[in-house]
């Protein structure tokens, strides 16, 4: 396990595996590298992968400050410095994609190229989940809530093939401060601004049937980013880079080996 500083001092946990092309994998909220597991594999044949650890999760510190998309980005950069890798192609998929947003606007000359994954732009723009999303995964059940949020993330079809453990459904070792920073940082998100800045070649991906994050932001984002391409995938929900490995993986590789 390897460290990288953070401006503020914070200790940001990363791994890397593979060689080849840079390529920054960036999870989704209130989870650690292990979001990356089930298709580490499918990047890592090709490139250096690089994952990390948000600040609050896995074995990076847990401060009570710094928990913002664009700081996360700062904590990303802090990471490509220890690394000593000044272009990078990067994929962040839900929360990891509202980070990558800043990380592309506001170094676009670290970011060759840019796949948002199920994700939106955040603010006033951004299409938000129905409040029947929200309250079932906020019930005060937990194994409810957890079931809830697993039919978010796969289909029912999936889901009976495959009863765990499962990956993505956040980090379990997390301080509860940490949690609810996580859970703050993304939904305070807003990028539009920034939106029009980024200047890497872009590839929006989403589940066609992701309700969690609804498809409907998939087309804001590319409409939003200049010559951004999007591809939806039939069929899927939040997770469809996990359950849709064999369309998605692809897809990404061929975009960023393009």
């Amino acid at each position: 396990m390897s460290h990288a500083l953070a401006s503020d001092g914070t200790r940001i946990a990363f791994q890397v595996d593979g060689t080849g092309p840079p390529l920054l994998l960036l999870a989704g909220q209130a989870n650690n590298h292990h979001w990356w597991d089930p298709v580490r594999a499918d990047f890592a044949a090709a490139h250096q992968v690089v994952t990390l650890d948000y600040r609050g999760t896995g074995a990076s510190d847990a401060p009570t400050s710094g928990y913002s998309t664009p700081e996360f980005a700062e904590d990303a950069v802090a990471v490509l410095d220890e690394l000593d890798l000044p272009h990078v192609d990067v994929y962040g998929t839900s929360m990891g994609g509202r980070v990558a947003q800043w990380l592309a606007a506001r170094h676009s000359d670290r970011v060759r190229r840019l796949v948002l994954g199920c994700t939106t732009p955040g603010g006033v723009h951004a299409i938000e989940r129905d409040i029947d999303v929200r309250r079932a995964v906020a019930q005060p059940d937990a194994a409810a809530a957890r079931q809830a949020l697993l039919e978010l993330m796969y289909t029912p079809a999936w889901l009976a093939d495959h009863p765990g453990p499962y990956t993505t459904l956040g980090d379990p070792d997390m301080p509860v401060h940490a949690r609810k920073r996580h859970f703050t940082a993304s939904a305070n998100h807003d990028a539009w601004d920034v939106l029009p800045l980024i200047s890497a070649p872009t590839l929006v991906v989403h589940g066609a049937d992701d309700i969690f994050n609804p498809a409907a932001n998939a087309p804001l984002l590319a409409g939003r980013i200049p010559d951004a391409r999007m591809e939806l995938v039939d069929g899927a929900r939040h997770a469809y880079f996990e359950e849709f490995r064999a369309v998605a993986s692809p897809l990404v590789l061929d975009f960023v080996g393009s």
